[in-house]
């Protein structure tokens, strides 16, 4: 027998329980089947076989992202406009782009905008300048945490909303506190009903037009693997065309989405359990989202936000929680009993007791060993919340994008001294406590690389202190986000790191991660991504 495709000449970081390095390896399939020195691993070279020298560069598993929207960005693909600082990085420029698209698009047609980072591209637009920005058309924009939103006056008399309307339970129009009058700005539940309006006509086709090029994009940043949160039933459907036309270039794991009427309660009546599926759309279990967010301040918190209160938000402000208590331990016991891995979000401290409170009655209830349990983006994690995590064996889903890319946030809202419970790694490293990684893209964006950077050095994209007593290396960042992404989703058998019988899903890097200065990491690129044993990418 010899092998389909070998890799020779290179630094291979297996990320093995020994940290092995290798100089090459030999795929049959899709899966390896050797690795060694290149003169073992060329005793597999036939006259069919690929063989790749990578000229001394370094590989390593292919990325792991353990929790994200793929579909959320596919489905806003064909028709909203982005408004990340990178294009938006003023108020001027973000009332431009809205004032392009109202000239471009038929009258009353819905402007969709998404990625909008008030806290760098000069604040909130009043009502009155949206508005005038988007003419007659109704105007929605998400704020890139997908918890807030801002409406103009179209868009609230589209839904049939004045400001003698009560706020959505678990919601918020916030009004101006001297007038009365709508600001634009809409929370939770209530930024939710306008969602609702523009994705009404989503269907499994155009989600799966737009998958093929996100996957296409995010190949190229090594991710080989990607965990759907929140996944709708038109997902679903959409990943399942997808596999059966063969257009397929992304590993799937499916997180059902309890935010979707009847969708769980529907996989718990076929029987339908984790790990149902094959290596390219497997099902990891279902998800609620109870918190909220730190960045736009409605994350749920014992203590206060500090720093600036925006127009209309409640003084003091600790947050809200988006589920009663009873009632989510009813949704997570159902599921749990019926074989489903559970997961809860849980942001501030208040929200991450709150999901561990759910988990722990859950498995009370019902106890299982190894559930794997997760509580999602856990980003504020104090002391007692480590041990009570490490007590019930549950997964700190860490939100470690959010440390890049809203970290300034983080410390604007929660305060510097604060930082040192944010994605405490290395504290959860030491504890014994699992804690992925993840991106939450397009929350924050795809690149695992800028991530790897915060974890390492402990500070946000303009260079704002996280708190340096909690980094890590770089073999622990890269585990985070390669074979403890697995473990999150128990694939951690057939993913996650090199080694024979498992996947031959793997990363080439442009440099060396492991030697360069860690000031340079965030600027790691991808020169080769192969997936299955297969090339998907070449820079």
């Amino acid at each position: 027998m010899t092998a389909d495709l070998v890799l020779k000449n290179a630094k291979i970081a297996t990320l093995d329980a020994d940290d092995r390095v290798v100089e090459a390896m030999a795929c049959r399939g899709a899966h390896i089947i050797a690795l060694g020195s290149d003169s073992e691993v060329s005793a597999w070279i036939g006259p069919e076989t690929t063989v790749i020298d990578l000229e001394g560069r370094t590989a390593i598993p292919g990325i792991v992202d353990s929790h994200c929207h793929p579909d959320g960005y596919a489905a806003r693909l064909a028709c909203w406009r982005e408004v990340s600082p990178a294009n938006a990085p003023n108020r001027e420029s973000l009332l431009n782009i809205i004032s392009t698209a109202a000239s471009e698009l038929p009258e009353e047609t819905w402007i969709a905008c998404y990625r909008l980072n008030e806290n760098k591209s000069g604040g909130y637009p009043r009502l009155a300048e949206l508005d005038a920005a988007a003419s007659n058309h109704p105007l929605f924009i998400l704020r890139t945490d997908g918890h807030l939103g801002l409406a103009n006056s179209a868009a609230f008399t589209a839904l049939g909303i004045t400001k003698e309307s009560n706020d959505p339970e678990f919601g918020r129009f916030d009004r101006d506190p001297v007038t009365g009058e709508l600001t634009g700005l809409v929370r939770e539940t209530a930024a939710h009903l306008f969602l609702e309006r523009i994705h009404g006509g989503d269907t499994p086709e155009l989600i799966a037009d737009g998958l093929e090029k996100v996957f296409a994009e995010w190949s190229a940043l090594g991710i080989t693997t990607v965990y759907n949160s929140l996944t709708p039933a038109r997902a679903i459907s959409a990943y399942q065309m997808l596999q059966r036309q063969g257009r397929l270039n992304m590993r799937i794991g499916i997180i059902a989405s309890g935010r979707e009427d009847g969708l769980v309660e529907s996989l718990v009546a076929t029987g339908m359990q984790s790990g149902f599926g094959d290596d390219w759309v497997r099902l990891i279990g279902v998800e609620w989202c109870p918190d909220c967010s730190t960045s736009g301040r409605t994350a749920a918190y014992y203590e206060p936000y500090v720093g600036t209160p925006i127009q209309g938000e409640p003084v003091p402000n600790t947050g809200i929680l988006l589920y009663e208590a009873d009632d989510l331990k009813a949704r997570a016991l159902a599921a749990h009993k019926a074989g489903l891995q559970v997961m809860i979000e849980g942001v501030g401290d208040r929200g991450i007791d709150f999901a561990l409170d759910v988990l722990e009655a859950t498995l009370e209830a019902h106890p299982v060993e190894d559930h794997r349990m997760r509580v999602e983006h856990c980003c504020n994690v104090t002391p007692a919340i480590l041990q009570r995590m490490k007590r019930l064996q549950v997964v700190d889903s860490s939100a470690t994008g959010f440390m890049y890319d809203l970290g300034d946030a983080y410390i604007a809202n929660r305060g510097a001294d604060q930082m040192k419970y944010m994605w405490p790694h290395r504290s959860l490293i030491d504890a014994g406590v699992p804690a992925p990684g993840h991106s939450d893209a397009m929350i924050c964006r795809a690149e695992p690389f800028a991530a790897i950077y915060a974890m390492v050095n402990r500070c946000s994209d303009t260079g704002g202190s996280l708190d340096q007593s909690e980094a890590v290396t770089v073999t622990e960042a890269l585990k985070a986000y390669t074979i403890l992404g697995a473990y999150a989703g128990r694939e951690d058998h057939i993913k996650g790191t090199l080694e024979v019988g498992k996947l031959a899903d793997i990363a080439v890097l442009d440099r060396d991660v492991f030697t360069i200065p860690p000031a340079l990491i965030k600027g790691v690129q991808v020169a080769t991504t192969i997936l299955g044993g297969s090339v998907v990418f070449q820079a």
